[in-house]
């Protein structure tokens, strides 16, 4: 027995907007697919050849016209937050390290190290523990 298609329809006017995305503003390429999703759903294209029109996976069709139908069209749109681990650096360690970075440099030294800098953080208690590696990503961020 085959799958029946659910119905899937867009009000006018969440139409007229996905259109004006492809054509105007600056979107993610990731944005720009969903929105391309939609609209070949809407025009009555079935799952599997609305993903060869677009060029991603059935899964992927399926997933946003759900996300479409239970939570409506912003969150179809956008992004779910992705795992990871919080950053170490809140604002306050964040503009201390750059302090301490264009500060001078400690006695018997030339210039700070990002190791240096690493450990300062640790000893003045701003973090916990961070890497050196850390503590260049961070200072890059502020360049």
């Amino acid at each position: 027995m085959a799958r029946s298609a659910l119905s899937f329809s867009l009000p006018a006017e969440e139409i007229q907007h996905l259109q004006l995305m492809l054509t105007k503003g600056k979107h993610s390429v990731r944005s720009l697919k969903r929105v391309q999703v939609l609209l070949a759903l809407q025009e009555g294209n079935t799952p599997s050849s609305a993903a060869q029109l677009v060029g991603v996976s059935p899964a992927m069709i399926y997933n946003i016209r759900n996300r479409y139908l239970a939570e409506g069209l912003t969150v179809a749109l956008s992004e779910k937050p992705r795992s990871g681990q919080p950053s170490k650096f809140n604002k306050a360690a964040q503009a201390h390290l750059t302090a301490l970075a264009c500060s001078e440099a400690p006695e018997g030294r030339s210039r700070w190290t990002l190791r240096l800098l690493a450990d300062r953080l640790v000893e003045l208690r701003l973090v916990e523990s961070v890497s050196y590696k850390t503590v260049g990503e961070q200072l890059k961020k502020t360049d």
